[in-house]
């Protein structure tokens, strides 16, 4: 079994592509070892189906060049922080051995992804935890760096990720989602992935947080905890953190 440096940790089949599809083909392209977790097959979405979906989600694991992509199947629109959906969750964790994971932001107004991130924080604890879930045999790993994308304007980023050379790509990886987005042919009920200028606001928004750091185009992360920097010369004297 492949042991993971990043994963990415995510609600529904299409949420890992529009959040984080930048950074884990920068990281691909930096020698890491790189994976997706889906925790629901998203059949609660109002366009597409559940199989038409999981081909849209391996044609995109394809373009982000993923070494794995696995999914929960806990029931969309009802992931909850549970007793056994912490343990299906630490059991996949000790399974690929992340170092790092990013996963959704809190107080996101849909649920499953509040949920999402509430589990990922707790099963990454549990997971180093030998006696937990012992009698399943696995071995505790050392608890994974947990960094949470971020959209809110009320929580300010820790740390933005350069992807401009890999934007394409990833918008290349959004529209492998096709049922879920902008088909002036469907006859499907329109939401609000599906509106005509999703697809272009989205990018937008990569390019604002590429503005914040003087480059094209950038994702951005929180982490809750305080990072140990070696070297802080190095880090705030990089040429873009002067960008003003």
């Amino acid at each position: 079994m492949i042991e993971l440096d990043i994963l990415a940790i995510f609600a529904h089949p299409d949420d890992m592509e529009l959040t984080v599809g930048g950074t884990l083909l920068k990281m691909k392209s930096l020698g890491y070892k790189t994976g997706a977790l889906d925790i629901t097959r998203g059949e609660m979405g109002t366009r597409g189906t559940m199989t038409g979906r999981a081909e849209e989600a391996k044609e995109a694991a394809e373009i982000l060049k993923l070494d794995v992509r696995e999914n929960l199947e806990l029931p969309d629109g009802h992931v909850w922080v549970t007793e056994e959906t912490r343990t299906e969750l630490v059991r996949v964790l000790r399974k690929l051995k992340p170092k790092v994971i990013l996963t959704q932001q809190f107080d996101d107004p849909h649920p499953d992804h509040n949920h999402v991130a509430q589990l990922v924080r707790e099963s990454a604890r549990l997971a180093s935890m030998q006696k937990y879930d012992g009698e399943f045999g696995q071995q505790r790993i050392n608890v994974p760096m947990v960094a949470h994308n971020t959209f809110s304007r009320l929580t300010p980023p820790s740390f933005i990720v350069d992807v401009s050379d890999f934007l394409e790509e990833k918008m290349g990886a959004i529209r492998a989602h096709r049922s879920q987005f902008h088909n002036p042919n469907s006859s499907e009920l329109e939401t609000r992935l599906s509106s005509k200028g999703f697809l272009d606001e989205l990018e937008n928004r990569s390019r604002y947080y590429g503005g914040l750091i003087g480059v094209v185009a950038g994702e951005p992360f929180f982490v809750r905890e305080a990072l140990n920097i070696a070297d802080p010369v190095q880090l705030l004297t990089h040429p873009m953190n002067l960008y003003s």
